[in-house]
């Protein structure tokens, strides 16, 4: 994981842009996009970012997005967010693009660590109008480097409902096994969804591309 400094992070207010002008530390996606540490320093524009979304998302989350995001929760959850990247057991993420002022939010991926046995669970979301642009392979990518390099954990697991093709595309690509289905496992407000466990070994890594490369001229 290569965190470049910066200046403070100011969050754009209002609902509409979700766009962050300034961010403390930023993880490089090429030379367009970034991750940034998902804490309450960007609280305004995260909020914006899922009010946007949280209706497509109830469709492959049943345990969240079922309700309009509440700005006074979200800072709460982005505190929690940032104790656990503290403490080793999150690396919690925004998915971000160039903008003219700043980068945009336009995305959400984290790991959820378990020390003990040095392995983790691995989620992503993209709002759906930066579909298409290979930028959840690049933070899938980044991710997992990270995983199987510097914190040096032995596997990863991806869950997805059995439904959700474009996330079980990504883990297949990624190198993932499919390992099994839990049956009616996914609990949604008015039904059960099958869920597909994935999983991936440090041995069996191939980075289909290097990520954090600086951009050409």
């Amino acid at each position: 994981m290569r965190l470049l400094p910066g200046t403070p992070p100011t969050p754009a207010i209002g609902a509409a842009v979700s766009t962050v002008t300034a961010a403390e530390f930023t993880w490089p996606l090429g030379d367009d996009a970034v991750l940034i540490p998902r804490t309450v320093a960007i609280a305004e524009a995260h909020f914006a970012l899922v009010e946007a979304n949280y209706q497509r998302l109830a469709q492959w989350f049943g345990d969240a997005y079922q309700e309009p995001p509440v700005l006074d929760e979200t800072r709460a959850n982005l505190v929690e967010a940032g104790q656990g990247w503290l403490d080793g057991s999150l690396l919690p993420l925004s998915i971000a693009v160039k903008a003219d002022n700043g980068w945009r939010l336009v995305g959400w991926a984290q790991l959820e660590i378990d020390r003990r046995a040095r392995s983790a669970e691995i989620g992503y979301w993209l709002d759906t109008d930066f579909v298409g642009r290979g930028l959840i392979s690049r933070t899938v990518t980044a991710v997992l480097d990270h995983a199987f390099g510097p914190l040096g954990l032995l596997r990863v697991r991806l869950c997805t409902t059995i439904d959700n093709t474009r996330s079980r595309n990504v883990a297949e690509r990624m190198g993932f096994t499919q390992e099994g289905v839990l049956r009616e496992a996914a609990v949604f407000p008015t039904e059960r969804r099958d869920l597909v466990i994935y999983g991936l070994l440090a041995r069996e890594w191939r980075p289909p591309a290097r990520v954090d490369a600086p951009p050409r001229g």
